[in-house]
């Protein structure tokens, strides 16, 4: 029954789209409780750097493992095992009072992370595939909203609440979350595609050879080039409005948000973008607008001209990490979701020392605009893969409706 059907998968969106929010939200409930656990362990500045390397390390070993695992047992399962962990695992860096102990139980947490990020973009594969439309970036923007609740709810209590009984009420609501929006993904199968005629290599992954096993990394340089970005933002954006252009230590905390608030923006508005212009010209538009903002926002005389530049690029980073994810889940399954995630952390770990080294060698605004330079080659790659030799197939533009088999044998392209 096709009411039946939609209902199911309006009802799947719903429980993976919580998953997202409930991973951002997590994940900066510990980030802003890493100065309280740095006190409590008495890490000196280098030794917190390598603890905190567990959460990295963690991610990048489980990130290739999950794909196998989402192949053996389904991605809905894993999804709510590594959801459980992760929520049980937030609670644990209180505990610590070493540096040592932090890295082992950050390996720990970051494993848990890894995995949940690999299963449920799986997850939301297999539910765009089913969908026809290209709603990808609605997910990423949960995790970003979750993020932010989750900075929010942690500046408020941090005052207030020890980082032991806040990161421990954190774990409480994701088991809680994990356990009522768990039961609502187990009972549904991933859901099988259409398979319309036309290209069938947009319906779900085949047997990879060398062209498959090519593109996939190229979607992965993708999710690289934006992470790259996401990192050095994070982690140089406000240091930069401070140092060189004088601004107070609140107004610099402003460029992160203006940077993340633009993000969200553009991941709630992606789906109609990608329907008007499909995957490949929102990665061209996509990195040319964050090759520009970021240009500004890193060589701007002024603070308000570097928070203008600093939005650009957020908007133009949007959705560039969610196209990559998906089309690489398209064309290798979780495998491929499991390769373009490593590789995107993996530019999330590269971006901030690159740009210390940068800084020293040259100067800070001259390092961040490696930015520019990365968002520009994503834009590259975008124009590659629209020649008819280059691309993939982009259903993208039209996947709100079946297309015709005379339209789709045509393959007209993005």
């Amino acid at each position: 029954m096709p009411g039946s059907d939609n209902t199911d998968l309006t009802r799947l969106r719903f429980a993976l789209t919580v998953f997202f929010a409930l991973d951002g939200f997590v994940f900066a409930g510990w980030v802003v409780r890493i100065p309280a656990i740095k006190e409590q362990t008495g890490a000196s500045a280098s030794a917190l750097g390598l603890a905190l390397l567990g959460v990295s390390a963690g991610a990048v070993i489980t990130m290739m493992l999950t794909g196998r695992l989402c192949r053996r047992y389904g991605s809905h399962a894993v999804t709510v095992v590594c959801g459980i962990l992760l929520s049980l695992s937030v609670a644990l860096p209180p505990l610590t009072h070493s540096a040592l102990a932090l890295g082992a139980v950050l390996l720990v947490f970051g494993a848990a992370y890894g995995g949940i990020n690999v299963a449920f973009n799986s997850a939301a594969v297999d539910l765009v595939a089913a969908l026809r439309r290209p709603v990808m970036p609605s997910f990423h923007a949960a995790f970003s909203l979750g993020g932010m609740l989750g900075a929010g709810l942690g500046g408020l209590v941090a005052g207030h609440l020890s980082p032991t009984r806040h990161l421990l009420g954190l774990a409480f609501i994701g088991l809680v979350v994990t356990a009522v929006t768990g039961r609502l993904l187990l009972r549904r199968r991933p859901p099988k595609p259409p398979e319309p005629a036309g290209d069938p290599e947009q319906h779900g992954p085949r047997r990879l050879d060398g062209r498959r096993r090519g593109l996939v990394a190229v979607f992965g340089l993708i999710a690289l080039c934006t992470a790259y970005g996401e990192g050095a933002m994070a982690d140089w954006g406000a240091l930069h409005l401070e140092q060189d252009l004088g601004a107070s230590a609140g107004a610099a905390a402003l460029g992160y948000s203006c940077f993340a608030l633009a993000m969200t923006v553009g991941r709630l508005t992606g789906t109609a973008l990608l329907e008007r212009l499909g995957r490949t010209r929102t990665v061209i538009a996509g990195g040319t607008t964050a090759a520009l903002g970021m240009v500004a926002g890193s060589l701007a005389p002024s603070l308000w001209a570097a928070l203008i530049g600093f939005a650009v690029t957020g908007l133009g980073l949007a959705n560039l990490f969610p196209v990559a994810v998906e089309r690489a889940g398209m064309l290798a399954g979780p495998s491929g979701v499991a390769t373009a995630s490593t590789l995107g952390y993996g530019g999330m770990l590269l971006g901030p020392p690159a740009i210390g080294f940068m800084a020293d060698w040259f100067s800070l605004p001259t390092a961040l605009t490696s930015v520019a330079l990365l968002a520009a080659v994503a834009a590259l790659i975008g124009l590659v893969l629209r020649s008819p030799g280059g691309r993939p197939p982009d259903p993208g533009r039209k996947a709100s409706r079946p297309a015709s088999p005379a339209r789709t044998s045509r393959g007209k392209p993005e």
